[in-house]
C-alpha cells in the first residue's frame, strides 16, 4: 500500500506536468497532423509535448521503469513496472474545442494495471483508480446497478471503431436493445460509468494506452471491464465495461462470437 501511495502521488505529478503543457493549446489555433490509417487519427503538438514532458519526469524519477506511450512508443525498463501514457485521449474532441478528452496515466506491475489516472485539466476533474477504490477529486465513486440492457445507457466513441461487419453488427444488436445510446466521450465515457451515470461502454480497435488507466478506475468503482470474450482488457482490442456484473455476463454472451 505504501508503494501504491507513492506511485499515486507521482502519477498526479505527471498529470500536473502534462496539464501545464496541454492547456494553452486547448481552444487555440492548432496544426493538426493525420497519422497513418484509413480512419482519421489526428495528433497535435500538445499530444507530443505532453508525452515528452511525462517521459522525462519518469526517466528522472524512476529510471528503471518502462514506458509505453501513444506518441513515442515503448521504452523497456529493467523493472517489471511500466508507465502507460496517452497524453490526450480524445484528440478529435480536443481539436474541435469539446472538453471530452483527458490525459491517461497507468502503472502496470507486469501482470495488470494497478493504478490509473484520467486527468481533465480544463474541467478540473481528476479520476483515480487503485486496488483500494476509485475517486473523483477525492470523492469515492460507485457504479450503479442495472441488470437489464433495456434499462441501460450505452456509450461508444464512434462506429468507426468496429473494423468488421461482424463487430459492427454485434454492437448494433446490443445498442438496439438499450434504453439510450450516446456516441463520443472516449475516456470520459468510462469515467461516467465509474461515476454511476452510464451503464455500458462497448468499443473495439483500442490500444493498451487507450484503456489501461481506465481499468483501475472502472474496477475500483465496482464495475467490470474485459474484452468481448471475457479476457483481460489491458492489451486493448474489443472492450466492454459494465457497472453491473450481471449485465456484463449477459452482454458477453451476445458479443463473444465477434471478438
Amino acid at each position: 500500500m505504501r508503494l501504491i501511495n507513492e506511485y499515486q502521488h507521482f502519477a498526479e505529478r505527471l498529470a500536473d506536468v502534462s496539464a501545464e503543457v496541454i492547456e494553452p493549446y486547448f481552444r487555440s489555433t492548432l496544426d493538426v497532423k493525420h497519422k497513418e490509417g484509413s480512419v482519421y487519427d489526428p495528433v497535435t503538438l500538445a499530444d507530443r509535448k505532453a508525452e515528452q514532458a511525462m517521459r522525462e519526469l519518469i526517466q528522472d524519477q524512476y529510471p528503471t521503469h518502462g514506458i509505453l506511450g501513444e506518441e513515442e512508443g515503448s521504452l523497456l525498463g529493467s523493472s517489471e513496472l511500466t508507465w502507460v501514457l496517452d497524453p490526450i485521449d480524445g484528440t478529435r474532441s480536443f481539436i474541435i474545442g469539446l472538453p471530452l478528452w483527458g490525459t491517461l496515466i497507468a502503472l502496470n506491475d507486469g501482470q495488470r494495471p494497478i493504478l490509473g489516472v484520467m486527468n481533465q485539466p480544463f474541467t478540473g476533474e481528476r479520476y483515480i483508480g487503485t486496488p483500494e477504490g476509485a475517486w473523483l477529486n477525492g470523492n469515492k465513486l460507485k457504479t450503479r446497478q442495472c441488470p437489464d440492457i433495456s434499462s441501460a445507457t450505452l456509450m461508444c466513441t464512434t462506429l468507426q471503431l468496429f473494423d468488421t461487419a461482424v463487430r459492427r453488427d454485434a454492437f448494433q444488436a446490443v445498442a438496439d436493445q438499450a434504453k439510450l445510446v450516446r456516441f463520443g466521450g472516449d475516456c470520459y465515457a468510462y469515467c461516467m460509468l465509474a461515476s454511476g451515470f452510464v451503464d455500458v461502454v462497448i468499443e473495439a480497435s483500442l490500444q493498451p494506452y487507450d484503456i489501461q488507466a481506465l481499468i483501475p478506475i472502472v474496477e475500483g468503482a465496482g464495475g467490470v471491464i474485459t474484452t468481448w470474450d471475457g479476457r483481460s482488457a489491458q492489451q486493448g482490442g474489443t472492450i466492454i465495461a459494465c457497472g453491473d456484473r450481471s449485465l456484463h455476463a449477459q452482454l458477453i454472451k451476445m458479443l463473444k462470437h465477434a471478438t
